[in-house]
Formats: structure tokens, C-alpha cells, sequence
């Protein structure tokens, strides 16, 4: 089983400068301790530094060896597809064959404005461009029409990735049309969950479903998923230590204005957030293999523009306490 962490790159009260090279430094580590995986997801806003996540990974793939290299998510709808797999090709050429892409509509619409898209649109822009975008994975010339960018005849896109189909996942934050789509179009799918993953098992079965009725064998297809993750040295403190920055983080949302009640944390926690000693954590990412039949989980491990130092002690923890255990329990 794969294990990876993701970010958003929450700016906190560094500068974007320190943030990012936190996130570098960050990563180089993950590489080293072994970690399969790291993901960065685009955001349009003030609180987050990764509005160009591929940049940020480009400078990752010049410190690090072996890990993959994802995004978490792509907003799909506001780019255009041939650009994007240009940018995750050369990124993959850099990488020595470690890209990855989870496309998906995103948590926030701000993109829509700031690009000058229609919010109207935003069933077939994402449909439309996801499409196109595992067409172009697939094929190296491509003919292509559609509503939402000018048609492609016979085009070349170039460069090409080194792997031989660059990987593009579909994220999927919980509706059955969403699980329905990537199961017909042959895509593994990743599920964010930051709680019980026990209501995602309908959305896989769906998947599957969509998948084998589509001609896709479903037993070739992979599901991963990935939610907020804090690792502390004991379960107390770990509550106590993340409660601060992850009440500031989900202020963000109109469900908790002024921040999340300490109470609903504290059950959102007994429901499945990934908040705890090494071994909870462990046990609650072997409930979401047994549930769901996940092959890779990933963590954002840098919720609510935590201290540099904070982030650092609960990566170490998971990459050296919680990996290893997983790994050997999921083999």
C-alpha cells in the first residue's frame, strides 16, 4: 500500500517564500523517510501559496529521487487541458517518469472569476475537459471537439511524458455522478474523506459498477483517499495541538464561522479524522483499506498554517512510526 501526504500550502504567518521552501524542505524529507507519494493542491486564494502547484513540484523533483510527484487537485475546469498535460509531461521528462494528476473541480470556485469562466458551465467544462485531458495521456495526436475550447484536428502535443501514459487520477469529494464518471471513463479515483470513510463504500461500489459496465475491468482500477491528518506523540496531545490551527482552518467554511466548536472536533476525531497517537492513526487508515479497498493514502499533513517545526515532528511520526506498520500490515 502506498502512503503519501498532500498540501495546500496554507500561508499561515510566514511569508510565501518561507512557505514555500518549508514545503520543499518538507518534501525532501518524505523522500527520504521512504514516503510514496506527495501531492499539492491549486488554489486561487489569499491563505494558500499553490495557485501554480506544478512549479512548486518541479522544484521538488530536483531534491528528491523517487517520490511521485501529484497534484491534489488540478482544477480541471479552469485550464485547459492540452496546457496541462504539457506542463505534467515536462514535469514527468524533469522527474525521471514521477508525475501524476488527480483532476477535479476543486473545494473553491474562485478560479471560475479570476479565468473568466461561466459557474454555469461547471458540469461540462469539468466533464468535457476531462475527457480531452485522458485522451491527450493516451494519445499523442488527437482530434477533438466540444463546447468549452476551440476543436483540434489531427494536433500534436508535445512533449510527451516518459511514461508511457502519464497518470491521471479523478478526485472525487463525495457525489455518486462524480464516482459514476470516473468508472466509465476507465480512471482510477481518488475519495476525500475526513471522517467515517464508511458512507464512501457506496461511491466505490458505484464506481466499480460504472467501470465493468463500461467495459473496464474493475479489478485493474485503483482507489485511493486522503483527508486533514495530524500525528502526535500521544492521542491527548495530539487533539490538544492541532485543535488551534484546525478550528482557524475550517473558519474558512460558511458551516463554522468564527471556527469549529471544540466538541464537534472532538467528534469529527471519534468519527474518523485522522487526528492522534501513531498507532490511531494507523488503525483509522486500515479502516479506510478494509472499507473501501483503498491502495495509496495520502494526508494533508500541514493543515491551518501550522509552525514549520509542528508540521516536521508529525511528518517524522508518520513516515517513521505510522508507514512502516501500515505497509507491513497491508502487505
Amino acid at each position: 500500500m502506498e502512503l503519501g501526504i498532500y498540501s495546500f500550502g496554507d500561508s499561515g504567518t510566514v511569508s510565501t517564500r518561507q512557505r514555500l521552501a518549508d514545503l520543499v524542505s518538507q518534501a525532501r524529507y518524505a523522500d527520504e523517510a521512504g514516503l510514496d507519494v506527495i501531492a499539492l493542491g491549486e488554489h486561487h486564494r489569499a491563505d494558500f501559496t499553490l495557485s501554480a502547484p506544478e512549479l512548486v513540484l518541479a522544484a521538488i523533483s530536483s531534491v528528491t529521487e523517487r517520490i511521485r510527484l501529484s497534484t491534489a487537485v488540478t482544477v480541471l475546469s479552469t485550464a485547459d487541458p492540452v496546457r496541462v498535460y504539457q506542463q505534467f509531461a515536462t514535469l514527468d521528462q524533469l522527474s525521471g517518469g514521477r508525475a501524476e494528476i488527480v483532476a477535479g473541480r476543486g473545494a473553491f470556485t474562485e478560479s471560475f472569476g479570476l479565468f473568466g469562466y461561466d459557474l454555469r458551465e461547471y458540469e461540462v467544462l469539468f466533464d468535457e475537459k476531462l475527457r480531452l485531458l485522458l485522451e491527450l495521456a493516451r494519445e499523442e495526436r488527437v482530434t477533438w471537439r466540444g463546447r468549452t475550447r476551440a476543436p483540434l484536428e489531427d494536433a500534436l502535443v508535445t512533449p510527451r511524458a516518459l511514461q508511457p501514459t502519464l497518470p491521471v487520477w479523478v478526485g472525487v469529494g463525495g457525489t455518486p455522478q462524480s464516482a459514476v464518471r470516473a468508472g466509465r471513463l476507465g480512471a482510477p479515483m481518488f475519495v476525500a474523506i475526513f471522517t467515517d470513510p464508511a458512507p464512501a463504500r457506496g461511491l466505490v461500489q458505484i464506481y466499480h459498477r460504472a467501470a465493468a459496465a463500461a467495459g473496464h475491468d474493475p479489478a485493474g482500477l485503483r482507489v485511493a483517499s486522503g483527508g486533514h491528518m495530524y500525528v502526535g506523540r500521544t492521542s491527548q496531545g495530539a487533539r490538544d495541538e492541532f485543535y488551534p490551527y484546525y478550528a482557524e482552518y475550517l473558519a474558512k467554511l460558511p458551516q463554522f464561522p468564527g471556527g469549529m466548536p471544540r466538541e464537534v472536533y472532538d467528534q469529527w476525531i471519534r468519527a474518523g479524522l485522522l487526528v492522534g497517537s501513531p498507532q490511531e492513526v494507523i488503525d483509522k487508515i486500515m479502516n479506510h483499506r478494509e472499507l473501501l479497498g483503498i491502495s495509496r493514502y495520502v494526508g494533508q499533513f500541514d493543515v491551518g498554517g501550522m509552525p514549520a517545526g509542528m508540521v516536521d515532528k508529525s511528518l517524522e511520526l508518520f513516515a517513521t512510526e505510522v508507514a512502516p506498520v501500515v505497509r507491513k500490515e497491508s502487505a
